[in-house]
């Protein structure tokens, strides 16, 4: 019989994958990407609040949680909208390339959100980063509107991780996000109302694949993987699972190149850039845990 530890790194792996889907279904579904990230946070927001009334959990947090929690929303609605549109500037390949650019944001962000100092060799990964991009850039730059989006997306979603990274030590990730999905429904109610002509009929009507590929987003991709992400953190340590989620992109564009050859496949000197970057980001990945693993083992040594 398989271990505990090996059922949560196998269910890990499931949700990493089902996080690389994420972007073949925004390649798929038709419709815009304002009313595709607003359709994804209403339903898993209703999901959500199904979960919680299951549960029993007590939602009731304090009026300065909930307006940062809702400023959250906004981030993480804004880092879904350009990561989408970025797919429909631009492919799979490109978004997901320039998603991996979010541990180059983070060894900046991290430091000034907890105070702490800038890792040198973070500093070093991230000019690798840099000439990834730039080669990405230099050999597809008819896709330069998908790869401005794309470094916009992995920008938002860096800041939302190292936001959440705060409210996680004082409340349920589950609280955190059933108010961030609402913010969200509400602040792009307000854009869709302000400046995209408002709710018509026809912003109802989809066709049945998107209808399809919508439910599976909102429900597999985002509410059943946010549940699940928090569950196998209950049996694997944080290291492994932001290491294993470093391998979205890989599972991403393997995934993009297989379902639609015609458009993903992309030059020599794309894949050159995408390789810098994305073993950049799993070194980056590897040193922080090994790091971590040798001062777990040095405390407990001393003590």
């Amino acid at each position: 019989m398989p271990s505990v530890k090996f059922k949560n790194y196998l269910h890990l792996h499931f949700l990493v994958f089902i996080a690389g889907f994420t972007a073949v279904l925004g390649e798929l579904i038709s419709i815009g990407s304002s009313a595709l990230v607003w359709y994804r946070m209403l339903i898993a927001g209703i999901l959500m609040f199904l979960y919680i009334k299951i549960i029993k959990l007590k939602i009731q947090v304090s009026t300065k949680a909930k307006l940062k929690f809702f400023g959250a929303g906004i981030i993480i609605a804004l880092h879904w909208i350009t990561f989408f549109e970025a797919i429909n500037q631009s492919n799979v390949s490109i978004t997901l390339a320039m998603f991996s650019t979010g541990a180059f944001f983070a060894s900046f962000i991290e430091p000034l959100v907890y105070k702490r100092k800038i890792i040198w060799y973070e500093i070093l990964f991230g000019i690798i980063v840099i000439l990834g991009v730039f080669l990405i850039t230099q050999s597809e730059i008819k896709y330069l509107n998908g790869i401005l989006l794309g470094i916009t997306s992995a920008l938002f979603s860096t800041l939302f991780a190292v936001i959440n990274g705060k409210f996680i030590a004082e409340h349920r990730a589950t609280v955190i996000s059933f108010y961030e999905f609402i913010s969200g429904v509400v602040f792009l109610s307000l854009f869709i109302l302000l400046f995209q002509g408002g709710f018509s009929a026809e912003f109802f009507i989809l066709s049945t694949s998107d209808w399809i590929y919508i439910s599976i987003l909102a429900s597999i991709c985002t509410a059943y993987a946010f549940i699940g992400s928090v569950d196998v953190m209950r049996h694997l340590s944080p290291y492994t699972v932001i290491l294993t989620y470093n391998l979205e992109p890989l599972y991403g564009i393997a995934l993009a190149l297989l379902l639609f050859p015609e458009t993903e496949t992309m030059s020599t000197q794309f894949y050159y850039g995408a390789f810098l970057v994305l073993a950049t980001v799993l070194a980056d990945g590897i040193l922080k845990n090994y790091k971590n693993h040798k001062n777990r083992k040095s405390v407990t040594s001393k003590s």
